[in-house]
């Protein structure tokens, strides 16, 4: 269901969404194309006419029909004008959409587009821009259009314009000054920048109108952005093509919120057959010992059937040289591979609990909280109670801490899962703690010695 489209009169939001209207060129593009896709995405007609009727130019009419093209419903902008031998120039069509009382994004637009269009003239008949006289682009028609398409953006609350890659046919075309090649040489000076292509049609597929919406108008080009779509529409060209549809297309929605930068990280793997667990566990704690964020051991089988283990570390690109040696040398592999993703770790501070009279170390972020391995299993031998025990008496007297912010969380749930920061396949990290202290991975090289009653760390 299409919602109604904000009033023209109404200034954007600087704090709200953004609204993008996404044009597919696959068919190229052209001032009336542009405006029948806005009109069938729902700009009202009316007020777009109204619009128009700012301009202190008279003797046209504009009127818009549903057609078919291919199958697919559109919507045909006809500019019925009057018959003029009038040659405008681009200072004279500057003044009249200044004089003109149209909305102040509207008017900012509809000057950019004949500005484009006035430099792309003067490069190629080698005259001042403002001197440049306009004959196609400067007849009532492709006005309207211009005017009409801006007017109609204004009316759909569109913040911002992209564009597909543009289409071009080839050929020849019959224009004021005779026989032009296809792209006609404005559209080529015009779309200078934007990615375009030609196929194998010899119809003008983009205009000069067209391509000077697109040049002045859009900001990115490319495929459909992400966006959360809310309406859209096809304007129709006059001729049938034959093996695709003669249209444009304009998507329009509100711009998805994008995920921040993460923080980089560098994954570095080895796959390994020939390794006994015990070194496997060696290549684990020095590869933590080395800087690594994370290390940790993903089973598989390999060529032949062998039974192997994928040995994977994460750790900062800095520190990526100094992790991947050790990763080389403590598995024995010939060779590693790396790629760099992106991690987004949730903020976390540490601080400490004492349970019946022994500290435990605890991380508390994202309303959650985690005990320190460790040191509950140190306090659990200290008091011979069960690991499950000492870390609900720690998990409890954090909750009940005044440190603590409202609504804290236990990171372990009752099955003592460990948490970890690894890379999922999709390029993305996940920001979990990790039980070990060592290194500039934010892991310390000695043991934390937390009550002098205690057993050292080689106890466990």
């Amino acid at each position: 269901m299409t919602a109604p489209a904000p009033s023209a009169s109404d200034p954007p939001d600087p704090d709200g969404p953004v609204t993008v209207a996404w044009f597919h060129c696959f068919s190229g593009i052209a001032g009336d194309m542009a405006l029948g896709a806005l009109v069938d995405a729902g700009a009202d007609l009316d007020e777009v006419r109204a619009i128009c009727e700012q301009l202190p130019v008279g003797g046209w009419a504009l009127e818009a029909e549903t057609v078919l093209r291919s199958g697919i419903g559109a919507t045909k902008i006809h500019v019925l004008a009057e018959p003029s031998t009038v040659v405008r120039t681009a200072a004279h069509i500057t003044g009249m959409v200044e004089e003109a009382r149209l909305p102040e994004r509207v008017r900012r637009r509809a000057l950019a587009a004949f500005d484009a269009l006035a430099q792309a003239e003067g490069k190629l008949h080698r005259r001042p821009p403002e001197a440049v006289h306009f004959h196609e682009v400067g007849g009532t028609d492709a006005i309207i259009d211009i005017v009409g398409t801006c007017a109609a953006l204004e009316l759909l609350g569109v913040d911002e314009v992209q564009t597909s890659p543009v289409a071009n046919g080839i050929g020849m075309i019959r224009a004021a000054h005779g026989l032009l090649p296809n792209p006609a040489p404005a559209v080529v000076e015009l779309l200078a920048g934007v990615p375009s292509y030609s196929l194998d049609i010899p119809i003008e597929l983009t205009t000069p109108t067209g391509a000077a919406l697109v040049a002045s108008l859009a900001s990115d080009f490319g495929p459909m952005p992400p966006m959360v779509i809310e309406r859209s529409g096809f304007g129709a060209g006059t001729a049938e093509l034959g093996d695709r549809p003669n249209l444009t297309q304009v998507v329009i929605g509100t711009r998805a919120p994008s995920r921040e930068p993460g923080q980089p990280v560098v994954l570095l793997e080895a796959n390994v057959d020939d390794a006994t667990g015990e070194q496997l566990a060696h290549a684990v704690a020095s590869l933590l010992d080395a800087g690594a964020h994370d290390a940790w051991l993903t089973p598989i089988v390999m060529k032949k059937g062998r039974p192997a283990f994928v040995v994977s570390a994460l750790a900062d690109p800095a520190l990526a040289r100094q992790v991947g040696d050790v990763l080389a040398a403590e598995t024995g592999s010939f060779g590693i591979r790396g790629t760099t993703f992106d991690r987004w770790p949730l903020d976390r501070r540490e601080t400490q609990v004492e349970v019946e009279g022994y500290p435990v170390r605890i991380k508390v972020g994202a309303g959650r909280v985690k005990v320190e391995h460790d040191d509950a299993v140190r306090v659990a031998r200290r008091l011979g109670r069960s690991l499950r025990d000492v870390r609900s008496m720690a998990e409890f007297a954090a909750r009940e801490s005044t440190e603590l912010p409202a609504g804290v969380l236990p990171l372990h749930g009752v099955d003592g899962r460990h948490d970890h920061d690894h890379a999922d396949g999709h390029g993305h990290t996940h920001g979990h703690d990790h039980d070990h202290d060592h290194g500039r991975g934010g892991h310390d090289t000695e043991p934390v010695r937390l009550h002098p009653d205690l057993p050292p760390d080689d106890a466990s």
